[in-house]
């Protein structure tokens, strides 16, 4: 991570993470004054945590972003070298990444001109567009259940189909006025 200038010269900004949750991705910025001590959490921005001065350089840093409870921490490495690490609820942010790319399906699209983002929490089968739930109603189908919802004046619903495979579970596919939409690469 590089240092960054700012409006007041120079900026202590160490980390910089990408978090994504079921209402949407999130950037996380860390500032780390190795001496001043000074902490300084963003998220999405808006600061959630500032300390200007302390004498202990090392340690965590304690926060949420939504629901997650987040932890950095500091550790020094050698000398005055620092190593920063985010955590997301007790997981390293690679783990707990990779557990959310289990339990949650996320579309992207185009409705009306505006970009929209749509998850699907398969643990709770919450849905959510644009990082709001949304009520949703479900049905049996002949081959599945079909999770209904609105996105403005637009018809959606997502199906829920057997892989055919023991360990396969499910294939989730989201229709928006019945046209398929690819999943998201992210």
């Amino acid at each position: 991570m590089s240092i960054v200038d700012d409006a007041m010269g120079m900026s202590d900004l160490v980390a910089l993470w990408e978090l994504s949750l079921s209402d949407g991705n999130h950037k996380i910025e860390f500032e780390h004054g190795t001496t001043s001590g000074k902490r300084v959490i963003r998220v999405d921005g808006k600061e959630v945590l500032r300390n200007d001065w302390m004498f202990k350089l090392v340690g965590r840093e304690h926060f949420t972003v939504g629901k997650a409870k987040c932890n950095i921490s500091i550790e020094a490495v050698t000398g005055f070298a620092y190593e920063y690490s985010l955590e997301v609820n007790g997981k390293s942010l690679k783990k707990f990444s990779e557990n959310q790319s289990k339990i949650m399906k996320t579309w992207a699209l185009t409705i009306s001109g505006s970009p929209t983002r749509i998850v699907l929490e398969k643990d709770t089968l919450d849905v959510w567009v644009n990082g709001k739930r949304m009520p949703t109603t479900g049905e049996f189908v002949e081959d599945g259940t079909e999770t209904h919802f609105q996105i403005d004046n637009h018809s959606a619903y997502i199906k829920a189909v057997s892989s055919g495979r023991r360990k396969g579970g499910l294939i989730h596919t989201l229709y928006v006025d019945d046209i398929e939409i690819p999943l998201a690469k992210e």
